[in-house]
C-alpha cells in the first residue's frame, strides 16, 4: 500500500540541512522578543535511513509547533524527515509589532479612534477592558454586534472601507490599509528553502492559520511540495458577524486571547489571517496550480474559526474528487472542535477521540493519495496501517 522507502539521504545532505535550520534558529535566540517554546525544530533520521519524504508542518493561530508533536511523532517514527518551524511572526511576542496584521491607514484610523475616544458609550467600554483585560479572552456575539452597530454610527464611510476586504482584488484595499498578511507565504517559502539539500519528496500539513499556509506554499512551490493536508484551513473565519467584526474593530487596538492564553493579539492580526486566506489561498492562480497538488482538508461542524462552505467551495474549485483531493467532515455529534490535531487539546469543552485514525489517514494520504472515510469515522484504528500510541 505505502511507497517503498527509496529515498536515503547521506551525512552531508542533512548536515547542510541541519545548518540551514540552525542559522535560522540562531536569529530567533538573538531577537529580544523571542517567545519561549516557539523555537522551530526538526527530526531527521540517520545518514543511511531510507524516508519516505520530509512533512514541513504549520501549527495553528497563536499556538506553537508544539501543538502537532504528537503527529511529528507519529510520522517520524513511519519513515518520514519533520520540520516544523513556526508560522510567521509566532516565534516571538509582541503580536501587534511582530505577527502579520492588517491595519487602517493613519489617515482613516486616527479620526476613527479620536471618535471613539469621545463616544460615551464606547469609551466607557474600552476603559472597562482596559482594567480587566486578563477577564476578556473575546467579544461574544451580542457584543460584537453591539460594538458594529455603534462604529457604524460614528464613521459612515466603515462600510466602503470594509467592503475593500471582501474580494482578493477590490483596488481600494491599498487606499484604506497597510498590510503584512502576505508574510506568512513569503516566511513559509524561506523555512522551504531550508530543505534546498535534503533530498526526496515534500509534503505540506496545517491547522487552521498553518493548513492556509499549508495550501498557500503548495500554490507557490508545486515543484516541491507533492501532497498537502489541511486541518480546519482557516481561508475565510467562520461567521459573517464574527467576519465583520474582524475587519471593523481590526484598527480600534481591541485585543483577544487565543490558544496561547498568556499573550494577547491585536484583532488586526485576524484580519491579516481572513485576508490571506482570500487573497493568497482562494486566488485564481494559486486555485489553477492546486488542482495538480493533491489536496486532503479535514473539517468539522463544530468550527468556530474557518468557515465550512468557504473550504466545500475551495475543494470543488481544485477539482474535488477528480484531481485525487480528498475531503471530509466531522458531524456536529462527533464533538470534534476545531484545534482537532491533539486530543489533550480542548476548545468548547471538545476534544477530538478520533485523532488516533485521523493520523492514520494523514499518514496514507501523504504516502498513496488516498484517505479513508471508513477509517475517520472509527475509534478503532485500521490494523493495515501503523499503529498511534495512545496518550
Amino acid at each position: 500500500m505505502n511507497r517503498s522507502l527509496s529515498i536515503t539521504p547521506t551525512a552531508d545532505q542533512i548536515a547542510q540541512t541541519r545548518q540551514a535550520i540552525d542559522i535560522y534558529i540562531q536569529t530567533v535566540d538573538a531577537n529580544p522578543d523571542r517567545r519561549v517554546g516557539a523555537y522551530p525544530y526538526y527530526l531527521f533520521h540517520e545518514p543511511g535511513e531510507a524516508i519516505q519524504g520530509t512533512v514541513m508542518l504549520f501549527h495553528g493561530f497563536s499556538a506553537k509547533p508544539h501543538q502537532m508533536w504528537r503527529l511529528a511523532d507519529y510520522l517520524f517514527r513511519n519513515g518520514f524527515n519533520v520540520y516544523q518551524p513556526s508560522i510567521a511572526g509566532h516565534t516571538l511576542i509582541n503580536p501587534a509589532k511582530n505577527w502579520c496584521q492588517v491595519d487602517l491607514k493613519p489617515q482613516y484610523a486616527e479620526p476613527l479612534k479620536k471618535r471613539v475616544q469621545e463616544d460615551p458609550i464606547l469609551s466607557n467600554y474600552f476603559k472597562n477592558l482596559a482594567e480587566n483585560p486578563n477577564s476578556f479572552s473575546r467579544p461574544n456575539r451580542l457584543q460584537q454586534m453591539a460594538l458594529i452597530a455603534r462604529l457604524m454610527t460614528l464613521e459612515p464611510r466603515l462600510p466602503d472601507i470594509v467592503k475593500s476586504l471582501e474580494t482578493a482584488d477590490d483596488p481600494d484595499f491599498d487606499k484604506y490599509f497597510i498590510s503584512s498578511h502576505d508574510r506568512y507565504l513569503t516566511d513559509a517559502e524561506s523555512r522551504l528553502t531550508e530543505l534546498d539539500a535534503m533530498p526526496g519528496d515534500l509534503y505540506t500539513v496545517g491547522l487552521s492559520v498553518g493548513g492556509a499556509v499549508a495550501v498557500a506554499l503548495a500554490s507557490a512551490r508545486p515543484d516541491r511540495v507533492q501532497r498537502v493536508v489541511a486541518y480546519a484551513p482557516l481561508l475565510k473565519i467562520y461567521g459573517e458577524e464574527r467576519r465583520q467584526y474582524v475587519n471593523l474593530a481590526g484598527p480600534l487596538d481591541i485585543s483577544e486571547s487565543g490558544w496561547d492564553a498568556n499573550l494577547r493579539f491585536p484583532v488586526g492580526a485576524l484580519t491579516a489571517v481572513d485576508r490571506f486566506g482570500s487573497s493568497v489561498v482562494l486566488s485564481e492562480k494559486s486555485i489553477q496550480v492546486l488542482k495538480e497538488v493533491p489536496t486532503f482538508l479535514v473539517l468539522t461542524e463544530n468550527e468556530d474559526a474557518a468557515d465550512i462552505q468557504t473550504n466545500k467551495d475551495f475543494y470543488q474549485q481544485i477539482g474535488g474528487d477528480d484531481h485525487g483531493n480528498a475531503f471530509y467532515l466531522y458531524e456536529a455529534q462527533d464533538l470534534v472542535p476545531h484545534p482537532m490535531i491533539d486530543p489533550t487539546e480542548v476548545s468548547q469543552n471538545m476534544s477530538n477521540r478520533f485523532w488516533q485514525s485521523l493520523y492514520q489517514e494523514t499518514f496514507r494520504f501523504l504516502t498513496t493519495g488516498r484517505a479513508s472515510a471508513v477509517n475517520l469515522k472509527s475509534l478503532e484504528q485500521d490494523a493495515d496501517l501503523p499503529i498511534v500510541p495512545s496518550v
